[in-house]
């Protein structure tokens, strides 16, 4: 049971962190190679507060703001980079996150941060998880049909044209950014409390390709496909246990697979399925 509980809180985490990484880069078309450099933050505030004696609730908020802080700086970066440049820029700062949380001793250098305090039960954290990626599908899909959305949809596909009706660049940029790194630091957070011990290379360059790659297979822009791959990428190496040994192999080749043959992933997949199957019902 407690297996199925990990798994399932898990499965629940990535979501909220591939979730998150979809509103950047999906809605507003902003890439970013470095995501789990603010999940790491998230976690690290979070515990860090949590040992000095702070509240479960106040280190998790404490932990989405330090990453959402970070998301801002990310966000006015952005206004400076484009495409290649800000790829470049995000996969920094990942790096200057592993290799600062390595090198400073308050942050536990190469030990990390051990003894954690955890106030809920395996129960509890995998139900707070599976309600928070819930809650922020469910946010996703609001956002997509609000003005917001619209204005981050514009941002995405033209800047100048965006810019000419009145949409504040700057300002999208800027929100995008933060939704998504503040999300990925609650996730850290509670990443942090149930598993007690945080250290760097929980949070390096290959957890960010990860999360990417749960928002390539799962259908960029699209938050159900999204939140559906996260919970395949997180199966599979669960099910298919040689997968563990070769999993950046597999998501590699997934993701070379996803671009040439179905750009749109899952949940383009599942789009040309339904309209395969509208004539035969029409004729039926």
């Amino acid at each position: 049971m407690d297996y199925y509980l990990s798994v399932a809180t898990f499965a629940a985490l990535h979501i909220i962190l591939a979730v998150g990484l979809n509103l950047v880069m999906g809605f507003c078309g902003q890439v970013s190679l470095g995501h789990a450099a603010f999940y790491g933050i998230g976690a690290y505030a979070s515990a860090l507060l949590s040992v000095a004696g702070w509240s479960f609730p106040v280190a998790m908020l404490g932990g989405m703001l330090a990453a959402g802080a970070l998301g801002i700086v990310t966000g006015l970066a952005a206004l400076r980079f484009r495409e290649d440049f800000l790829a470049i820029a995000t996969m920094a700062i990942g790096f200057i996150f592993v290799g600062t949380a390595r090198k400073l001793s308050w942050l536990g250098g190469e030990m990390g941060i051990s003894k954690i305090p955890s106030p809920l039960s395996k129960h509890e954290y995998a139900w707070l998880a599976m309600a928070a990626a819930l809650v922020l599908i469910l946010f996703s899909l609001h956002v997509r049909r609000s003005w917001m959305g619209r204005a981050f949809s514009g941002v995405a596909q033209d800047e100048v044209q965006a810019q000419t009706i009145g949409i504040d660049i700057a300002g999208y940029k800027i929100a995008a950014f933060f939704l998504g790194t503040a999300s990925a630091g609650f996730a850290g957070g509670l990443y942090a409390h149930m598993t007690q011990l945080i250290v760097p290379d929980a949070f390096g360059f290959v957890v960010s390709i990860s999360i990417l790659a749960m928002v390539v297979v799962g259908g960029v822009g699209s938050t159900l496909g999204v939140a559906t791959g996260a919970v395949v990428l997180t199966l599979m190496p669960e099910v298919f246990r040689i997968i563990n040994d070769y999993k950046l192999l597999v998501y590699g080749g997934l993701l070379l697979g996803v671009m040439m043959f179905s750009p749109q992933g899952l949940a383009g997949l599942l789009a040309q399925a339904r309209a395969a199957l509208r004539p035969r019902q029409e004729g039926v």
